[in-house]
């Protein structure tokens, strides 16, 4: 079977500073005309550090759209064109003030792929030398160690909802 469709045209709807949505009218496999709003993002970088205690590092920020606090693992934005090997360096330092000495990559995922091209890059990190944070201005957080264990237990129990921290502990600790 045929999946594929074809772009028939495109343009801008909005042009922000994080995202990007381009309404796009296209054919699909089977002839049919329909249209496709898609937002642009340049994707990101999540980060499973696991402390030299066996302890993963999970932030709490406040999260605008929710309106409300979020537990979830370090993690950001790529810039246009940035490495996420050396992005997921970068953002893990800036939120937890930690370096890693050891990175495994576990793959990407692809956060809402029917209107965002949005993808996500996890790692695995261990080896841990504590520094100094510094978050990007306007950035609040809260650092805090769990055991695998517990953080277990707050996703069994809803207390973590976190769509990329959930797949990204399930690739570091559930899959061989």
């Amino acid at each position: 079977m045929e999946f594929t469709e074809k772009t028939l045209s495109s343009k801008v709807a909005y042009d922000g500073k994080v995202v990007h949505v381009e309404y796009d009218e296209i054919e699909t496999a089977d002839g049919h005309k329909s249209f496709r709003e898609v937002v642009r993002h340049p994707g990101g970088v999540v980060i499973v550090a696991e402390t030299n205690e066996g302890k993963v590092l999970l932030v709490k920020q406040y999260r605008y759209p929710l309106a409300n606090t979020n537990l979830e693992l370090p993690a950001g934005k790529l810039e246009y064109g940035e490495n996420p090997d050396e992005a997921c360096k970068r953002e893990l330092e800036e939120e937890t003030g930690y370096d890693a000495g050891t990175w495994k990559s576990l793959g990407y995922i692809n956060t809402t792929p029917g209107i965002c091209d949005e993808k996500l890059y996890l790692y695995y990190a261990k080896d841990l030398t504590y520094n100094k944070p510094h978050p990007d201005e306007g950035e609040i957080l809260q650092l805090f160690e769990y055991t695998k264990d517990e953080v277990f237990a707050m996703i069994k129990n809803g207390e973590i909802n976190d769509s990329k921290t959930l797949c990204a502990l399930l690739r570091a600790y559930k899959i061989d």
